[in-house]
């Protein structure tokens, strides 16, 4: 099974679900797989048998999804990050990006590009994420984002 966690934020995430559509029409994904879509368009995925989709679910039974599924797609929010790490998951990281009007900016990719050093993945394309689901990434050891090395590197992105 494969869990896709697109978040809470009230920007649509549609070019992720074209993504989705795509890998399983063409038989990449070919499994279960349970999508939290909040404000995106899941109209692609309706009618395939494969897919479950809700908007919003409770934070427990999204993880009980975590914690069956052989791979979780994740949007890039830090605290969805730290929770797939500490919950042992193999997960990818998907920016939102301002371009596509995922977001207000990019500190979603800034933020992936910043955890990629530490071995977090991340895609922004189609033949990535599909590179990811055929050759899914190990999960990473829960002290991998602690200590002060990702706080100074945070506070210097992100200053006050």
């Amino acid at each position: 099974m494969i869990t896709v966690t697109l978040g809470t934020s009230p920007f649509p995430f549609d070019r992720v679900i074209l993504w989705l559509d795509h890998l399983l029409k063409t038989g990449i994904i070919d499994e279960p797989m349970f999508v939290q879509y909040g404000a995106s368009n899941v109209a692609a995925l309706r009618s395939n048998p494969l897919v479950e989709s809700v908007a919003m679910l409770n934070f427990d039974i999204l993880m009980d999804k975590v914690k069956q599924s052989r791979l979780t797609i994740s949007h890039a929010g830090q605290g969805s990050t730290r929770t797939l790490i500490k919950r042992g998951a193999a997960f990818v990281l998907l920016p939102r990006l301002a371009t596509y009007g995922e977001h207000i900016d990019n500190h979603q990719l800034t933020f992936a590009q910043t955890v990629a050093q530490w071995g977090v993945t991340y895609c922004i394309s189609l033949a990535e994420l599909e590179q990811v689901v055929t050759h899914v990434p190990l999960p990473l050891s829960e002290s991998t984002l602690e200590g002060p090395q990702l706080v100074d590197h945070l506070c210097k992105v992100y200053p006050r």
